[in-house]
């Protein structure tokens, strides 16, 4: 076995043990100043503070951290969240890595730092190529890199033998221009990261209401008089969601929270750009917190509904849009019968939560004139996702809570583009419309079967059915599960390619031969033919905006990704190859023209996106325009979930720390969770660590076993925490080992990241660290 196969897929054990202390409260206030500031130290007080008061504005850049909307009108001079800067800073650091680092470590010696030491290594800043048999990366030409790539494609025996990853980063114009070249190269194998996160959401979304978005608009959280937020912890995963929540709380709005954890961002807010919010003062959010177990949503939400129908029958005409129900949607019926047929026994056990607490949230829901319902992962990475969503859409049909203004369905993305990426053609079974669309535009022949997802993609790669990966941003192997059986995957391909601004894990577990690709972020200039480009993408809410970075390249030798695309598709494709991949290149408009050409609801695509704060995308089903089969929006009914937990076994799901965003790890703290200097821990009830035998502080070896596999993830600190009974909660990529690649969603195929059942081992005593210090909340 060659030396760069050893390379550690998981990140190192923790050395050091972390310090518990009591959960936080509240969100924001000046610890969230404080961490701005220090983490925008990383790129210099002048780059630094450019970046930042560019950042979300209209004449600057879109922040490349989550998808959350910028206001229609005014914004503030600092449009901006912690994490947001921390993604800025991130990006625009001071530090480089050079070929020199390389040339010093190998990629074994690499794989050892943590997540966090590799991000903290700085930006690349030149092409790097490791060898077959290799040990180290070196550098190599733009030129020789592109040849690298296709001399890999052009000797597969079918297009269909590669598979082409993309990040929700990337821009419209780079996405496209992305699904372009991939379908003229001959295949529709195109994986991304949404499949990883929100794909549950699209497929149910398209089945209840004919399209996989949501329904509002930032303006209706000022009309809303109620908001639902379930599985999703804003507070650190979207924390400009809370100055919405915020101002709607203080309109009059009533907000319930649905979680197994009680999220600081939920409890309280204390805005960091007010005095009031600096001096201490918190608005309180959430008026009702409803701690179901993990996975219990199907439960609860079929609890809220059967105490609707409930109240119907008792007083007919006062809590069902009859008229709406009759009018607009069809298999209500259907379902009613199947809600009636649940006994509350089966809902409170199936929920974790009594029946007083769901009949107090329907109580607040049936007072509601204007209802919101947001989520987002903690509903999506389940097998029964897709039910999840369903679920949410039954019940705010029940009452006409879609197409009024101030009410609607709103699943909040990650990535700043993720949806925009899906929009311009990134996926792997796309539309017969669309495909014409390319051929007409292109003259390309397009492929018409349907490509593989991540997941298909990973087991494609193992069996060794595809021999490439080209991955378009992102950390193919840490955001993926089932983290060594991927490796696996990865080491068999021929090459793997990833094109990046920073070092991840995904670069150092390889294919025989393998490609470091630096790019431009997207706080950077971007100057093709002498011309200053901008990009655009599509937020949570539809909304099209532009993007232009003002800062200098970290490198002179990055390309932008659209002219990195066009130049390997030149190389792969051939100097006869009908598009004209350098014109689109050089002057994104005309990339911008194709898209207005080929994907509907772009029209003036150039001239909408350069009004401030660009353009809405159409939205029929805020208009209660349904575009299913039937044109009604559809009731759907589904069965309990049902977790068969045996003696010792948890349900685990894997959670974001605080200082992260998705697999990038900006620090080692979770201040909001109470933990410093460490992310090996796993949270559970304190009854459950007292049976189990397992102490506070105490390290464990979580193991989870599934299609005959035994999965481990070795050093995590037991922390006792407020969590339902027999949950357990983790942070990824740190867990993302115990996650089996046999377990995704129905229908969707999204890894069931929050529903891994585990078992904890003790380990030796040589393996424990000293005691954490502690002041628990238990306590």
């Amino acid at each position: 076995m060659t030396e760069e196969r050893d390379s550690q897929a998981t990140p190192p054990l923790e050395t050091q043990a972390p310090t518990i202390t009591a959960p936080a409260r509240s969100a924001g206030g000046t610890q969230a100043v404080v961490a701005t500031i220090r983490h925008a130290r990383q790129a210099g007080i002048r780059a630094g503070t450019e970046a930042l008061l560019m950042v979300n504005q209209v004449d600057g850049f879109d922040c490349q951290g989550c998808a959350w909307p910028d206001p229609d009108g005014d914004r503030s001079v600092a449009e901006f969240c912690e994490n947001g800067a921390k993604a800025v800073a991130d990006e625009a650091t001071m530090k480089r890595v050079t070929p020199a680092l390389f040339t010093r470590e190998s990629v074994v010696e690499l794989s050892q730092r943590s997540d966090h030491e590799l991000g903290q290594l700085g930006r690349l800043t030149t092409p790097m190529y490791l060898r077959e048999g290799g040990t180290h990366y070196e550098p190599v030409s733009w030129d020789d890199a592109f040849g690298i790539v296709a001399e890999e494609l052009l000797a597969l025996e079918s297009p269909d033998e590669a598979v082409f990853y993309t990040s929700g980063r990337t821009s419209n114009e780079a996405a496209f221009l992305y699904q372009l070249f991939v379908r003229a190269f001959g295949t529709n194998n195109l994986p991304d990261c949404s499949d990883m996160c929100h794909e549950s959401s699209g497929v149910a979304l398209n089945a209840s209401l004919g399209q996989g978005k949501g329904t509002i608009r930032l303006e209706d959280f000022d009309r809303a008089t109620a908001i639902f937020v379930i599985g999703q912890n804003p507070g650190t995963n979207h924390p400009r969601m809370l100055t919405s929540l915020q101002r709607a709380k203080r309109n009059g709005a009533k907000i319930v929270s649905v979680n197994p954890l009680q999220e600081a961002g939920l409890l309280a807010f204390r805005h960091p750009q007010e005095a009031r919010g600096l001096a201490g003062i918190s608005t309180v959010l959430t008026d009702l917190f409803v701690q179901v177990r993990i996975n219990g949503d199907v439960a609860f939400l079929q609890g809220m509904g059967k105490a609707l129908l409930e109240r119907e029958a008792s007083a007919p005409g006062t809590i069902l849009d009859r008229q709406f129900i009759t009018a607009r949607t069809d298999g209500f019926d259907a379902y009613a019968a199947a809600i009636a047929g649940r006994s509350w026994d089966d809902l409170v056990e199936g929920s974790g939560v009594s029946r007083a607490i769901i009949e107090n949230a329907a109580d607040i829901f049936a007072r509601s004139e204007r209802t919101i319902c947001c989520w987002a992962m903690g509903l999506t990475q389940h097998r029964n996702g897709v039910a999840n969503v369903q679920e949410i859409a039954n019940v705010m049909l029940l009452r006409g809570q879609v197409g009024i203004p101030g009410a609607g369905l709103c699943p909040v993305r990650g990535h700043s583009n993720v949806q925009g990426d899906r929009t311009v053609g990134i996926l792997e079974n796309p539309p017969t419309a669309f495909l014409d669309a390319l051929v007409t535009e292109f003259g390309i022949e397009a492929p018409r079967d349907p490509g593989l997802d991540t997941v298909n993609a990973i087991h494609a790669l193992h069996e060794g059915r595809a021999k490439v990966l080209f991955a378009l941003g992102g950390n193919f192997l840490s955001a993926t599960p089932d983290t060594n059986y991927t490796a696996a995957a990865l080491r068999n391909a021929r090459l793997t390619a990833h094109v990046s601004t920073k070092l991840n894990r995904a670069h150092l577990v390889t294919g025989k031969r393998a490609l470091i690709l630096p790019c431009l972020g997207r706080s950077e200039r971007d100057m093709q033919e002498g011309e200053e480009q901008f990009v655009t993408t599509e937020n949570s809410m539809g909304i099209v905006q532009r993007s232009r970075g003002p800062l200098d390249p970290a490198s002179p030798e990055l390309l932008s990704e659209t002219a990195l695309v066009a130049r390997l598709a030149r190389r792969t494709l051939g100097a006869e190859h009908p598009v004209s991949w350098e014109s689109l290149a050089g002057n994104y408009d005309h990339v911008r023209n194709a898209i207005e050409r080929t994907v509907p609801g772009f029209e003036r695509y150039n001239q909408r996106v350069r009004e401030d704060g660009g353009f809405y995308l159409p939205n029929p089903a805020r208009e209660r325009v349904f575009r299913t089969a039937n044109g009604r929006a559809r009731f759907t009914v589904h069965s309990l979930p049902h977790h068969a937990l045996r003696d010792g076994e948890l349900l685990m799901m894997t959670i974001r720390s605080h200082d992260q965003y998705n697999t990038t790890i900006y620090g080692l703290d979770d201040r909001y969770r109470g933990v410093k200097g460490g992310r090996r821990v796993i949270f559970m009830n304190p009854a459950d660590a007292l049976r189990l035998g397992v102490q506070q502080g105490e390290r464990v070896t979580i193991v989870s076993e599934s299609g005959g596999t035994r999965r481990e993830a070795s050093g995590f600190t037991v922390v006792p925490y407020d969590i339902p009974p027999r949950c357990a909660a983790t942070y990824f990529p740190e867990a993302n080992a115990l996650v089996p690649i046999d377990g995704v969603a129905e229908g969707s195929g999204t890894p069931v990241s929050k529903s891994v059942v585990v078992r904890l081992e003790k380990m030796s005593r040589a393996c424990q660290l000293p005691r954490i210090a502690a002041r628990m909340l238990t306590e």
